[in-house]
């Protein structure tokens, strides 16, 4: 098409050089020049020149003409291309299918939907990543699990929660027992075990080689993670309840950590443990550490008592509770332990940071003449919104490794020097999330690859979102319900407008949903569930658990049939009132992520 388009505009060019005019004009000045240098020539010389001159006029009108009979030729050959064919409409098929039930066409219609039916017919605990230590398959030797899997102990069984580190796990059941696995608990068990049993535990958190658990009575148990360990430690003594004054040993070892000097009706509500300490939260909004290994004493200052080291501790149990002074006066909602570092959050959107910061875990950028701070220290988060019409506040902290995230509600506020907000924008609220640390392996979810993040970075993906709430009939911002964090990755449950009345009384077309859960971060391990290995530094989506579960091992068979159906990402399913095993129980789906390990349990 080219040299066809060329063609036409290079043909006048020659022809015009060819016009008789220009060549005239060249005629008369090479016939002065010619007749200048011969001027006593005969006439038979100028007879010559002549006829020399009408032979090159005869050469050079041959070949325009020669040029033009090309030019024609290409002309001819020039026509229009064909129109291309119109586009054949097709009209999408409908998904329902004739004589189905109406719960079979809304399967068909939504997965969210069918998603939320399966967490509800088939509760239990789906686990993947890292299985050096058999924990995200007890049952298999694999070094890693790269999708979802169900562990089939905890099958019909609903959790109050759970806690992975690669080499065991440990899980409080609904009757709040504790159960464990993996090989630092056994190498000769391929399933979990019941192990302290009867306590009413409501929380589980595991250090380096401990697992700390909470009652619902307040009352904080430190047990070892090895079998051997429980069998041989010392066993406290226990009353039994229906008969006071008699006493009996414990059948494994465990200590107790009970903080001093509680008030009558103070009691701890919340725990967070890291490879060495234990912050332990009480209903009065004060807070205390502790040591939480045996093996390790903290020793960067992340339980927030200044100049305290095992040599300087004082008189008693190495794992005593401490009071944070600092803190005293501050009433704490909101508790998260890293590796070696802290948070505290108080009911004022203020949160406090303290422990390791060589990476700016603490959002601070770190100094290579204080790699930590043994002193709670506020972090100035008003510097984040520095130019704009909004008021932050923090509303819940979360850490793993050594990367820690904020979720803050941002308020647009009115300034004097600022006219330029609208009224009606005036109170509305953005819910942002900030992460600082490590983010080498993308856990910062801020789409880079930073060693070192001081101070935080805001996570786009995470932050800003609004959607419209038909049953309030307004635009809502949409927060995090839920943010775990593990060694290298993370995930979020979003806060979403989620639907789980669906009725037997509806049409097909009233479909439950869940909330919309991201992840990223270090994927060494597969824990990220996408099936690849590559780390991931922005929050992307999985697809549904059951879909990977159900065709795992199926092979080229199994992904055929993935590409037909139509499958989206996963959700998990929120509160809700259902039926299992012959009960009605309030149940919803959670995601915790440990140590290179990920889990999504049925939680109660």
């Amino acid at each position: 098409m080219n040299l066809f388009r060329s063609g036409p505009r290079g043909v006048p060019e020659i022809c015009n050089a060819c016009r008789a005019p220009k060549f005239h004009s060249s005629r008369r000045i090479f016939y002065r020049q010619y007749s200048n240098k011969h001027s006593g020539g005969s006439s038979a010389s100028y007879t010559r020149l002549w006829v020399r001159s009408v032979g090159f006029v005869a050469v050079i009108g041959a070949g325009a003409a020669l040029i033009q009979s090309s030019r024609g030729i290409i002309l001819q050959e020039l026509h229009a291309e064909t129109p291309p064919a119109s586009a054949e409409i097709q009209i999408e098929k409908p998904k329902r299918k004739k004589g189905a039930s109406k719960e079979d066409n809304r399967d068909l219609i939504s997965s969210q939907h069918a998603q939320v039916k399966r967490s509800w017919d088939s509760p239990g605990v789906y686990a993947w990543g890292s299985n050096s230590g058999r924990v995200a398959a007890p049952d298999l030797d694999e070094a890693t699990i790269k999708s979802p899997r169900r562990i089939a102990y905890f099958d019909g069984v609903l959790l109050r929660d759970i806690k992975l580190d690669r080499n065991f796990g440990a899980a409080v059941t609904e009757k709040g027992d504790l159960v464990q696995w993996g090989t630092a608990y056994s190498q000769e068990t391929t399933e979990p075990t019941p192990t302290l049993k009867g306590k009413s535990l409501i929380q589980v958190e595991i250090s380096v080689d401990r697992i700390l658990a909470l009652s619902s009575s307040g009352k904080v148990y430190s047990l070892p993670v090895s079998q051997a360990d429980q069998a041989t430690g010392p066993k406290p003594s226990e009353r039994i309840w229906w008969f006071p004054l008699v006493s009996s040993r414990s059948p494994i070892s465990y200590r107790t950590i009970q903080p001093p000097n509680l008030s009558y009706s103070e009691k701890v509500t919340q725990i967070r443990s890291g490879f060495s300490h234990l912050l332990l939260l009480t209903s009065s909004g004060r807070l205390f550490s502790s040591a939480s290994s045996s093996t390790d004493f903290p020793t960067s200052g992340q339980m927030g008592i200044p100049g305290l080291t095992w040599s300087t501790r004082p008189p008693g149990p190495y794992d005593q509770p401490h009071l944070i002074s600092t803190l005293a006066g501050f009433d704490v909602v909101s508790i998260a332990a890293g590796d070696n570092h802290s948070l505290a959050a108080d009911a004022q959107g203020r949160v406090f940071s303290f422990g390791d910061n060589t990476s700016g875990q603490l959002g601070f950028y770190p100094s290579a003449d204080s790699p930590y701070i043994d002193a709670p220290s506020l972090l100035p988060i008003e510097k984040l919104y520095l130019g704009t019409s909004l008021s932050p506040r923090i509303t819940s902290v979360a850490a793993g490794g050594s990367n820690s995230f904020f979720t803050i509600d941002a308020t647009r506020i009115a300034k004097r020097s600022d006219d330029s907000v609208p009224r009606p924008q005036l109170g509305r609220i953005s819910a942002d999330t900030w992460a600082c640390g490590h983010g080498v392996y993308g856990t910062l979810g801020n789409g880079r690859w930073t060693h070192v993040q001081g101070q935080p970075t805001k996570l786009k993906a995470l932050s800003g979102l609004f959607e419209f709430d038909e049953q309030t009939n307004r635009v809502v911002p949409i927060r995090l319900r839920r943010l775990t964090v593990g060694a290298t990755h993370a995930s979020a449950t979003m806060d979403n407008v989620t639907y789980v009345g669906a009725s037997s009384s509806g049409t097909e077309h009233d479909t439950n949903w869940g909330a919309d859960v991201l992840w990223w971060g270090g994927n060494e391990y597969f824990q990220l569930g996408t099936g690849k290995r590559s780390n991931v530094s922005n929050p992307v989506y999985i697809g549904p658990l059951d879909m990977a579960a159900g065709e795992e091992g199926v092979g080229a068979v199994a992904r055929k049939a993935r590409k037909e159906r139509e499958e989206h990402r996963f959700q998990s399913t929120p509160w809700g009132r259902v039926k299992v095993n012959g009960r009605w129980v309030q149940m919803e789906q959670r995601v915790e992520c440990g140590r290179f390990v990920s889990a999504v349990y049925s939680g109660v």
